[in-house]
């Protein structure tokens, strides 16, 4: 079908050609873009249904955001995706088709999640040779003297000269002019296939590719810093001159290399740098997590990898990562568990004691639940994200939600708050509204929310201009009409420029906070303000919380960098402890049993601190990106076991145990559309399912809308609605928790 339609264009093109050729260029341009298009078109249905022969692929610069190669592979030893800046991530089983493939190059791609990399690289049972980035030696030196490969020989069947002269692992000789020279502008990808007429320009061609995407906001290539064999190798202190290369200026330093490098290297100037790395590189611990998690592997980014360096990578996965939840070291199926549990078998009881809590319930309410979590997650690499769709509106009403929070005892039941003020009740599971509280003007946006316990049907709303009020859902409509009564509302005492409202567990009182160093409390029977606690903090008060049991204590969080521990009981003249951090704090929130507190900080540094008094008790090794503007914030997921954080400048959430700090999973929000990318404005654990959670994701794109996304870590799959309608927006990131 598709050869037919090239046939019927060609035709065509050649009766236009005939004529004048200024009456017909900008239509013959229009006839080759399109031939072009059938021609790739033609050329991946044609890869699909019988695969390749061939044993090398390149395909540079293409324009896709996820990779899912289909056909058959059967000999094919090289893979070159460099420069492809818009793929993001892979299909799970994306190289299932090709089990000889040896050398995989991924070069200034926008790769960064190192848990679905790895289990997608996993299915390539040959793979011994992997590149994210380029370490380029540039020097005269022989670079066999550092055992850094220059792309060597490592399979003497494999004909790497066929790459079209980008360096790739395994090659003999290489032009790195395309890494290297700043001007150099990549080709187009159709180009890497066929060649055409000339009279349609390079840009078009480009422009055309280009408009197939509506969402171009962020690109990751802006990471392509160069950075040195210190920053992989953390042992090494080397002193960077000013002229950005690496030096050897003692013996004691040259010393300390000839463990690292194999042969002489003395008198040798280093000048190793890393060209176009991928983002996945920046990621902490990156290549001892690459090298622990894919055992057969021998080169990595051109360097090769030792007996040392694999004892080194193991030691430092099992110290800053979990493989599996709760400690288990090996992936077992359910339906193994679900036998052991009904024979009562003794073997996941003593595989699993020592990672049971310190609760006093003790361990039986645990151990089979946990071990079912530890299953299921380890056969889903890709978590399940289902973005919320509101069902039943009878007007076309698009919600900007800002702030949300899962109903405390019904399991179904979410509420979020708009930038429009509207208050919105949703059935979460069947995506159904259950109630709608319109603005009507009296509110902007809804920043603080709090569900009363003892009183399920009512929740406590505040807005940025200070509106407070309390709302009964019994008596609120369940359709969007603009009509809405007030006679379950009750309004409390405005607080200027909101941001935070929280509710103590006897539903009696609750607090509010916001742009100022004060705190106001508030008796919810009465309607009445009761006091305002002036001047608790030296900056604005963005968070404050109660404790979960009990009714007397909270704590603030500050940009001032202070977090503190307040007593009712006492006065809260002085705090009962003052713990601080190095960047203001953007939220804190208590541990379910009262035990810990999570303090989060810009710029990803999350603490958890003893409730008792304050002293830490953990800090959790994430990353900073050195952006002020980056707010974090972080909670507990279901129990006290883990812990979700995010920020406002990233589009990752990292899921991390709460007792020792490793981080368990990664989860990255991809955008509907080519080239857009998502941020996490709020997140919430669900209290009812185990690594379940929602994330505010947002857009950064100006007249987007954000949305609420539904994560399962325990289910496969990816986003399950239609990849269209991407308009979205990122909503101030500073304010609310």
């Amino acid at each position: 079908m598709a050869f037919c339609l090239i046939l019927l264009f060609c035709q065509a093109f050649s009766r236009l050609r005939s004529k004048s050729p200024a009456k017909s260029c900008a239509a013959s341009r229009s006839y080759l873009m399109t031939l072009r298009i059938l021609i790739l078109l033609h050329f991946l249905m044609d890869i699909s249904r019988r695969g390749l022969a061939c044993q090398v692929l390149t395909l540079k610069s293409s324009r896709f955001q996820k990779l899912n190669l289909i056909g058959e592979f059967m000999h094919m030893h090289t893979l070159n995706l460099d420069f492809s800046s818009t793929l993001m991530s892979f299909q799970e089983d994306c190289f299932n088709c090709m089990p000889n493939l040896m050398c995989l190059s991924m070069c200034d791609t926008r790769i960064t999640n190192l848990w679905t990399t790895v289990a997608a690289l996993s299915k390539l049972p040959s793979l011994v040779e992997l590149r994210f980035q380029y370490w380029q030696y540039c020097n005269d030196a022989d670079p066999e003297t550092y055992n850094i490969s220059p792309c060597g020989k490592s399979d003497g069947n494999a004909d790497f000269s066929l790459l079209n002269s980008v360096p790739f692992i395994g090659e003999s000789s290489t032009d790195t002019r395309e890494l290297t020279d700043p001007n150099f502008s990549v080709e187009d990808p159709l180009r890497n296939f066929y060649s055409f007429d000339e009279e349609v320009s390079n840009h078009d061609v480009q422009s055309m590719v280009e408009d197939s995407s509506d969402d171009s906001e962020v690109d990751f290539t802006s990471l392509n810093h160069r950075y040195w064999l210190s920053d992989v190798f953390p042992g090494w202190n080397f002193q960077v001159p000013l002229q950005n290369e690496l030096t050897l200026q003692n013996e004691e330093m040259k010393e300390s290399l000839q463990g690292t490098f194999t042969g002489h290297i003395a008198d040798i100037s280093m000048k190793y740098m890393s060209r176009h790395a991928s983002p996945i590189c920046y990621e902490k611990h990156y290549r001892e997590f690459m090298i622990a998690s894919l055992p057969n592997l021998k080169i990595l980014d051109n360097v090769h990898i030792r007996k040392i360096d694999k004892e080194r990578a193991t030691g430092i996965f099992s110290q800053y990562f979990e493989y599996l939840p709760y400690r288990w070291k090996h992936k077992e199926s359910v339906v193994n568990i679900l036998q052991k549990r009904e024979i009562k078998s003794g073997h996941i009881k003593a595989r699993s004691s020592k990672c049971r809590p310190s609760y006093p319930s003790g361990k039986s309410q645990y151990l089979y639940t946990r071990s079912l979590s530890a299953a299921k997650m380890g056969s889903s690499t890709w978590p399940f994200l289902h973005p919320l769709s509101i069902l039943g509106c009878e007007l076309d009403k698009g919600f900007r939600p800002r702030q949300f929070e899962y109903h405390p005892s019904d399991s179904s039941l979410m509420v979020f708050g708009t930038l429009d003020g509207e208050v919105v009740v949703i059935n979460h599971e069947n995506e159904h509204i259950v109630s709608y509280i319109p603005s009507l003007g009296a509110m902007n946006s809804v920043l603080g929310l709090c569900w009363l316990k003892k009183y399920p049907s009512k929740l406590i709303a505040g807005s940025d201009n200070g509106s407070l009020k309390l709302y009964d859902i019994r008596h609120t409509p369940k359709k969007i009409t603009g009509i809405y009564g007030n006679s379950s509302c009750v309004t409390f005492d405005e607080f200027d420029q909101l941001t935070s409202v929280h509710v103590n567990s006897t539903d009696e009182l609750f607090l509010a906070s916001g742009y100022s160093r004060n705190v106001a409390l508030y008796d919810i029977n009465s309607g009445k303000r009761l006091e305002v606690f002036t001047d608790m903090h030296h900056g604005h008060i963005n968070v404050v919380k109660f404790a979960n049991h009990s009714p007397s204590i909270f704590a603030t969080s500050s940009f001032d960098q202070d977090v503190k521990m307040w007593d009712l009981r006492q006065k809260p003249i002085h705090p009962c402890f003052t713990a601080s951090s190095s960047r203001g704090n953007v939220m804190v929130c208590f541990s379910p049993d009262d035990q810990y507190i999570l303090a989060s900080a810009v710029d990803n540094e999350v603490k958890q601190l003893q409730a008792v008094d304050g002293r830490l008790h953990l800090v959790f090794d994430i990353a900073s990106t050195g952006s002020s503007q980056n707010y974090t914030r972080s909670y507990y997921l279901n129990g006290r076991d883990y812990i979700i954080s995010g920020s406002c400048d990233e589009h990752v959430v990292r899921v991390c145990c709460a007792q020792t700090g490793r981080r368990l999973r990664d989860i990255s929000l991809e955008g509907r559309s080519l080239g857009s990318s998502m941020f996490v404005q709020s997140l919430r654990g669900d209290p009812f399912r185990d690594f379940n959670l929602s994330v505010l994701a947002a857009y950064m794109r100006p007249g987007s809308k954000s949305e609420i996304v539904k994560v399962n870590l325990l289910a496969s799959g990816g986003h399950a609605k239609d990849d269209s309608d991407d308009q979205r927006l990122c909503p101030s990131p500073s304010m609310g928790a």
